[in-house]
């Protein structure tokens, strides 16, 4: 019996991911394809590996006994090669292979695309990948696989914690900001917009808990008229003279204007986080490259409070 080890990655990628599907989305695979690999595999094995008797209902596909056994072996197998990776990093002092980066709009602007065309000149054996993820799916696809790194945001004020699995390094604390319309004059305080429309952030989003915080902090009722999910979108309704809003330092332009940002310690910050898996030899030599890359271009872009 002879197993092939790129059979066993599917495997493997079946079992993280929870299903055919997912591991066919991580793979950049068809489901059809995912489900050949698995068959050739039981075919090489003699044993049931993949459990269908789900097939067709509500639930995913999962493994078998032996399925989850194999895929146990699988998972070593990965950490060899990852140690391989890199004791031949630090034997030949060269650093190569892809590095996939995932991260919100505002990181991929002024952190994810400097630092890749930095690297593009300085370690051109470094593919780096950027992919734009929002904070809960992006860590799903870190577990996975998909992702070696992701840059995060969450509320300051919140306590920071290690997500199962992952291990976190903060970057840097993002200021929000009250912007106004220009035309609006000057505007010293909350008071002054306690009766003014205001552009809200969806549900569970980190304008709306920041908005949340302040009318509670404040006894405010703000009169949230507009919803937004992007800041571009929200600058927007902001400089056509219909709202105020809440914005990160780092999603402001330079110069606006029709906007006027109020500095305020009243809304707090949002913060950045760098995201990899826990292992240990996680991250791999281009993964930490790329990390010690964006940590340095952080420290260099963190706004001032």
């Amino acid at each position: 019996m002879q197993i092939d080890p790129r059979r066993l990655a599917v495997l493997r990628a079946v079992a993280d991911a929870g299903g055919v599907l997912a591991a066919a989305s991580v793979l950049h695979l068809t489901p059809s394809a995912v489900s050949q690999h698995i068959a050739r595999l039981e075919a090489e094995t003699g044993v049931t590996l993949l459990d269908r008797s789900q097939l067709g209902g509500r639930r995913a596909a999962g493994l078998t006994p032996a399925g989850r056994m194999l895929a146990g072996h699988a998972a070593k197998l990965g950490q060899v090669l990852a140690a391989a990776e890199h004791e031949l990093a630090a034997f030949t002092g060269q650093v190569a292979g892809p590095v996939t980066v995932g991260a919100f709009p505002t990181a991929i602007r002024h952190l994810v695309v400097p630092v890749a065309a930095e690297l593009g000149e300085s370690a051109p054996a470094v593919a780096l990948r950027i992919r734009q993820y929002e904070p809960e799916p992006g860590r799903a696809a870190l577990r996975t696989g998909e992702l070696d790194l992701l840059i995060t945001e969450s509320d300051a004020a919140a306590l920071a914690r290690d997500p199962a699995g992952l291990r976190t390094v903060k970057l840097f604390d993002d200021p929000y900001r009250i912007v106004v319309p220009r035309r609006w004059g000057p505007v010293s305080d909350l008071d002054v917009l306690r009766d003014r429309p205001w552009v809200d952030g969806p549900p569970d989003t980190a304008v709306r808990r920041v908005l949340d915080r302040v009318c509670a902090q404040h006894g405010l009722t703000l009169d949230r008229r507009h919803e937004c999910l992007e800041f571009p979108a929200a600058l927007a309704v902001v400089a056509a003279g219909l709202a105020a809003a809440v914005v990160p330092a780092l999603a402001l332009p330079e110069q606006h204007p029709a906007v006027r940002a109020i500095t305020t310690p009243l809304v707090g910050a949002r913060r950045l986080d760098l995201m990899h898996r826990r292992g240990r030899h996680e991250p791999s030599p281009a993964a930490r490259l790329v990390a010690a890359a964006l940590t340095t271009r952080a420290h260099d872009t963190a706004p001032s409070s």
